[in-house]
Formats: structure tokens, sequence, C-alpha cells
């Protein structure tokens, strides 16, 4: 039975006709939500399962689900407020929820945990984020964003800049658009967060163009897409190392001037800092739309997990 679930669990799994076939998907559910939704999944449950803070993503994947007529379940805080406190594997709590609901979405402390979930899950398992692995549903929105921003990803020039060794929002992102044509990624950073080699070989593999850089004012002429990240002090292994990648790039309203003016900047959010509020009313600051757009890419998510209609 698990095999023929749909999970999600990692940006590798999307080929581009999935991706294309998800966009359009998305496209139909930003229509149905200005019709005020619909009831296709009346008595489905979905359980969010969140061992690590969230707001966008668990409050997102809960508005998909009522929006197509679903309800929820679950918890925000489930390091403490589960039985995991207690010693329960995540395994077995995964065996218990499969009873409880018809699709779990899921964010852990630890890389891999969405496989583990899926492993043992009777229903589908939604990889919402699993410590400094991946985030395949934000990769998602943001190649979503971006395709909806330009009407194409083929060709473009993308930027991802701050913590790209532990953000992986950037990982998964990478993974996504290595399914498209000519497209040269920029990875800039303090060299203490590097993007990982593991991601680097992957984009070897598949034929992407990258360069590495510590000079984001070099490139910010040239680029389509500045993909800014927060530094995320919680992930870093001692305030001495977050000290050394903190403060080193900030979107502000001086770099806004260097970049061209059909360019977009996006971010995963929540910021902190890295964007000045004063770039907020640029037209070219798309990351609230792109939030946004989270909630039509999570309800088409859903909608394929659950058998579509």
């Amino acid at each position: 039975m698990a095999d023929q679930l749909y999970h999600v669990l990692g940006a590798k799994q999307f080929s581009r006709a999935e991706l294309e076939e998800l966009f359009a998907s998305s496209k139909t559910m930003e229509d149905i939500v200005k019709a005020g939704g619909d009831r296709r999944y009346a008595g489905r449950i979905m359980t969010t399962l969140f061992f690590e803070a969230s707001t966008r993503t668990r409050l997102s994947f809960e508005s998909a689900i009522s929006r197509l007529g679903g309800t929820v379940i679950g918890t925000e805080n489930a390091a403490q407020f589960s039985s995991a406190i207690k010693g329960e594997t995540l395994e077995d709590t995964i065996r218990i929820i499969t009873g409880y609901s018809d699709i779990i979405v899921m964010r852990h402390t630890e890389i891999g945990a969405a496989k583990r979930a899926a492993a043992v899950s009777g229903v589908p398992v939604i990889n919402a984020g699993d410590g400094a692995g991946e985030h395949p549903t934000q990769a998602l929105l943001d190649a979503y964003t971006i395709q909806k921003e330009f009407g194409r990803i083929d060709g473009l020039k993308i930027a991802m800049v701050g913590d790209l060794a532990y953000g992986r929002t950037v990982h998964s992102l990478s993974y996504m658009l290595a399914n498209f044509k000519d497209v040269m990624i920029y990875y800039i950073s303090p060299e203490n967060v590097r993007i990982p080699a593991n991601v680097k070989r992957y984009m070897e593999e598949k034929g992407v163009r990258y360069e590495e850089a510590n000079d984001l004012n070099a490139v910010a002429g040239s680029i389509d897409v500045l993909y800014q990240t927060r530094i995320q002090k919680e992930r870093f292994p001692s305030p001495e190392e977050y000290d050394k990648a903190a403060g080193q790039y900030i979107v502000d309203v001086d770099l806004m001037g260097r970049m061209r003016k059909d360019a977009i900047v996006l971010h995963p959010l929540p910021r902190a800092g890295e964007i000045a509020e004063a770039v907020d009313s640029d037209p070219r600051a798309a990351y609230f739309r792109q939030a946004q757009n989270g909630l039509y890419i999570r309800m088409a998510l859903i909608d394929k997990a659950l058998g579509g209609k």
C-alpha cells in the first residue's frame, strides 16, 4: 500500500513535467480561492505534526486543507506536546497518527525524518522541513513564484544569498532548478556557510552552471532573481560561528538601485534584518507575493496526495 501513496519528501523527486503539472494545478487553486473555496475533501483530516517552529508553512497548509473542505488536527510544538517527550519513537508516533488522519504534514529537527515517517505511514506524508536538510514545498512555491513573475524559469540568472550551508530552502530550490534549461546560479555567502559539496555535486551532474562568490554587488546588476535568506542563528554550532556570518549581506535601497528594473527579490521568510523595510514598497520585492503563492502550491499538493478531482 505504502508504495502507492504520494509522499513529498525532497525536491529531487520532481521532474519538469511534474512541476509544470503542479504549477497548472496551483493556478486552478488560486481561482478556487477567489471563488470562496470548495468542499472536495469534506470529511478528510490533515494532521500537522511540527517539531520545530513555523508560521507560514503550518498556517498555509492548514488554510489549504480548509479551502478544500477538509479539517485539521495536530500540534505546533510536537517536541514538547506529543508523546515524543515521553520517549516515543517517531515511527510509533506516525503509526498512531495514520489511524487518525488522511494526510500528514510534518516538520522535524532531524535530516531524513520525513523519509523515516513515510516508511511506516499508511497515509501520504509531506515534508515541511527536516532540520538543515530539505524544504521541498518551499522550493515548489519559490519555483512557482519565479514562473509566475517571469513566465519562465529557463535561461534565468539567480543569486542565492546568505546561509547556504544550513539553509534547507536553498538546497531544495537548487535541486528543483536543475530541471530547467540554461539556468545560472550564483551562490553568495560568508566563508563559513558555503553551499554544501553534495549540492554542488548534484548541480554538476545535472549540468547546471553555478559560481561561488563573496561579492553580491558584483552580480546584482546582471541577475533576474535575488533569493535572500536569513542567517539562521539556531543552527550554528557556536555563537562565534554565527557572528562570523551575520550581517554581511543586506538588501537595501542602494542595492536595489544596482539591480535590473525587471528583477525580483525573494525570501523564504522570516527575515531578520537582511532586507530593509524600505525595500517593501519596491514592486520588485516579491517575497510577500511568494508567501501567498505557498497557499496555492500546498492546495495543489494536497489535491494530488488525496487523489485529485
